[in-house]
C-alpha cells in the first residue's frame, strides 16, 4: 500500500480521498426527513435548525404552494404544516395530501384554537401543537408520530398491495379507491383509510370511540371529543347506500361502532 496526497493505493488500484470520504448527506440518509411548511421565515428556520442538531433531515417551505413542488422533489416522512398562512391554507392543503398520499402530518395551531385542531384532526392530521411551542415538544411529537406510523404499516401489512371485498364494495389498498358494484369509484381521504382499515381488520368486532381514536390516531379522547362520530359519519356517506339507515358500520348503543360485513381478500 501506498499513500499520495489525495489517494491511497492498494496493490494496483488507486481511492481518492473525494471517493473516501462521505458526505453529510450520505451518512444521515437514512434519518427521518420532515419538511416545515410556515410562513414566518424565523420559525421554519429555527424548527430546521433544531431537527437538524437532533439527527433529522429537514426542508422548508413559505407556503402552501411551495411545499408541494417540494414534495414533488424530494421524499419526505413528515411535514409540519402551520394552518394560518397566506394562500391556500393548511387545513385545505392537509385535506388535499391526506386524500393523495400516506404523509404523517402534524398541525401547527393558535393557542386556544379548537375549532382549527379538531378540523385538522378530522381531515387526516396525525397530531397538533398549539404556537408558541417548544421545539423539544415538536421533537418529542415527530418522534412519536413517526413511531405510530410504522406500526400502523405493519398492521395493515396484511392488506398491503391487496383488493378487500366487504358488503358491495372492494378496496384497493394501494390506491385508496372504493369501488361498488357499477363500477363508481371514490377515493379515499387519509383519514377515512386509516379509520375503514382498523375496521375491516377487525370486522364485526365491537370497537369502543376510545379504541377508535387510539387506533386511528394514537391519542385518547376527551369528555367532549366527537372526533370519531364525525369520521364515522363522513364514512357512512361513502359506503352506505341509504345514510340514514346504516348497515355497513352499525352503531352499537353504550358500545361504540362495528362493521357489521365479512371481508374477503381478492389478492
Amino acid at each position: 500500500m501506498s499513500q499520495d496526497a489525495g489517494s491511497v493505493t492498494f496493490g494496483d488500484k488507486t481511492i481518492t480521498d473525494a471517493l473516501c470520504r462521505f458526505s453529510i448527506e450520505e451518512l444521515m440518509s437514512d434519518a427521518p426527513h420532515i419538511l416545515v411548511v410556515d410562513d414566518h421565515k424565523e420559525i421554519r428556520e429555527s424548527v430546521k435548525r433544531f431537527l437538524e442538531k437532533n439527527g433529522m433531515r429537514a426542508g422548508t417551505a413559505r407556503d402552501a404552494h411551495d411545499a408541494e413542488a417540494k414534495l414533488a422533489i424530494g421524499n419526505y416522512d413528515l411535514m409540519v404544516l402551520d394552518v394560518m398562512m397566506p394562500g391556500e391554507s393548511g387545513l385545505s392543503l392537509c385535506q388535499r395530501l391526506s386524500a393523495e398520499r400516506a404523509l404523517p402530518i402534524i398541525m401547527l395551531t393558535a393557542l386556544g384554537d379548537d375549532t382549527d385542531r379538531i378540523v385538522g384532526l378530522e381531515i387526516g392530521a396525525d397530531d397538533y401543537l398549539a404556537k408558541p411551542f417548544n421545539p423539544r415538544e415538536l421533537l418529542a411529537r415527530i418522534k412519536a408520530v413517526l413511531r405510530r406510523s410504522e406500526r400502523k404499516e405493519k398492521l395493515a401489512g396484511g392488506f398491503t398491495g391487496k383488493r378487500l371485498r366487504f358488503a358491495h364494495l372492494v378496496l384497493d389498498s394501494d390506491s385508496r379507491v372504493l369501488a361498488d358494484e357499477s363500477g363508481n369509484e371514490t377515493r379515499l381521504t387519509s383519514a377515512d383509510f386509516k379509520l375503514l382499515i382498523v375496521l375491516l381488520e377487525r370486522a364485526r368486532v365491537v370497537l369502543s370511540r376510545e379504541q377508535l381514536l387510539d387506533l386511528t390516531a394514537g391519542r385518547s379522547a376527551g369528555p367532549l371529543d366527537r372526533t370519531i362520530d364525525n369520521q364515522i359519519s363522513r364514512l357512512r356517506r361513502k359506503i352506505e347506500p341509504d345514510i340514514l339507515q346504516p348497515k355497513i358500520i352499525a352503531t352499537v348503543r353504550n358500545g361504540g361502532y362495528c362493521l357489521s360485513a365479512d371481508v374477503e381478500v381478492l389478492g
